[in-house]
């Protein structure tokens, strides 16, 4: 878990860049979801994120949905959604892998379906077959569903050539505790929303379009705090209370778009990955009792950063530079040599960086009572072995934190950049 943090969450006043308001949007006559035909029925609404706020379709006397069930996230676009979207409330993670016999053809089949689905879902609209209505009074909810490619999927497609270097194997790590049937995968997706039944139904719409081209190799699912939930926006908490994530890059920075995403021209990845992004999904387990019994000041040496507000322990606010060199009355390091936040922070990793994107999540109690919790981590780079890899090797040589957790679950995936109209993702890979 590095010391960055994800782009800020809106409040659910705000009016995002790009917006159109719901007068404006029901001039142009913005269509939704078929109403439930009563006079009373609720309309859905588009917007958000790059998208448009929507509106109550009709009867003009109903009321427009809450801005967390408005906001939508457009399926087209130069990246794919889910990467620099705002953390969403809920997540499903899920890897499948191709059957028996299926190849290429097939997997193009199944990203058409998949793109199409998608496109429909994150617009508030409900499947072309089929739909199982459990979304059915919800607006978009800031839906988003991102597609990847394992290391496994181009031997199992013929594509070898077409594999990136990027997406070699990652190394082992002295906390890998790795459950390699909840690993990798041929294709994977992951799923967010702000609504648990938009993002369910997601979910089961995906799983239900691999018809007998793949089946699930493994699927997690994780959760973040609703947006609104605190009296304004900030960075998130995890499961182990910490504010986790303050330095993060964001979209506004210069370089941002250098570390995160594959250039379109001018790299080493082949073509199609032309403003893709490498995604290093870990199923971090927190080892929550041994956590808990350090106390306060404890917890804080061991991520350099104040419990209550994540400032440096060094000094100031959250997002005050941090003072490595600083030293207490009796001449030690005010945040320790082995603090998981100075270990992680770019400048002592060679400028490494990447985007944090994660869901917390329990999956319940061991038999001794013992909570299976922690964190899905998601990281986003341009290259892998610049980002994660570096970062990793380096907590791996004295990170106080890594006594406290355990990696279980492992993946790196290749994911193409965002598909344009009419074109579905991956399609430059599969029919190049």
């Amino acid at each position: 878990m590095a010391d960055q943090s994800i782009p800020e969450a809106r409040t659910p006043e705000a009016s995002p860049k790009g917006a159109v308001s719901p007068e404006a949007a029901q001039k142009e006559g913005i269509s939704r979801r078929t109403l439930l035909g009563t006079a009373g029925a609720t309309g859905l609404v588009l917007g958000a994120a790059g998208g448009a706020v929507g509106y109550a379709a009709a009867p003009a006397q109903a009321t427009p949905l809450t801005s967390l069930g408005a906001d939508q996230v457009m399926f087209h676009g130069k990246h794919q959604p889910g990467i620099t979207t705002a953390l969403q409330a809920r997540g499903h993670l899920v890897a499948f892998d191709l059957a028996a016999g299926a190849g290429r053809k097939e997997a193009a089949a199944l990203l058409r379906r998949w793109s199409q689905t998608a496109r429909r879902l994150m617009a508030g609209e409900p499947t072309t077959q089929d739909d199982t209505d459990v979304a059915r009074d919800a607006g978009p909810s800031s839906l988003t569903i991102t597609f990847g490619f394992g290391h496994s999927f181009f031997d199992r497609t013929g594509l070898q050539k077409q594999r990136p270097v990027a997406l070699d194997p990652l190394p082992d790590f002295s906390s890998d505790r790795l459950d390699k049937a909840r690993s990798n995968g041929d294709l994977w997706v992951q799923i967010g929303a702000n609504d648990a039944l938009v993002a369910f139904h997601a979910l089961r719409a995906i799983q239900k379009d691999t018809g007998s081209a793949a089946r699930v190799r493994w699927q997690m699912n994780g959760f973040n705090r609703s947006p609104g939930a605190t009296a304004h926006p900030m960075t998130a908490r995890n499961l182990m209370g910490q504010i986790d994530g303050t330095r993060n890059p964001k979209p506004a920075d210069s370089d941002f778009d250098q570390r995160i995403f594959v250039p379109a021209s001018g790299s080493n990845d082949p073509a199609w990955m032309a403003n893709g992004s490498y995604a290093v999904v870990r199923r971090i387990r927190m080892l929550l009792d041994d956590w808990e019994q350090l106390s306060l000041k404890e917890q804080e040496n061991v991520i350099g950063r104040r419990k209550s507000d994540g400032a440096p322990l060094s000094g100031s606010t959250e997002t005050t530079e941090m003072d490595l060199e600083k030293t207490d009355a009796e001449g030690n390091l005010v945040v320790p040599i082995n603090a998981h936040a100075r270990i992680t922070r770019p400048d002592q990793n060679g400028g490494a960086a990447m985007l944090r994107r994660p869901f917390s999540y329990h999956d319940g109690f061991d038999t001794d009572g013992v909570p299976d919790a922690g964190l899905l981590f998601i990281c986003w780079q341009a290259d892998p072995l610049r980002g994660f890899v570096t970062v990793q090797r380096k907590l791996d040589r004295g990170d106080a934190l890594s006594q406290f957790i355990r990696h279980e679950a492992s993946g790196l995936f290749a994911v193409p950049g965002g598909a344009a109209e009419g074109q579905y993702v991956g399609q430059e890979l599969l029919e190049g």
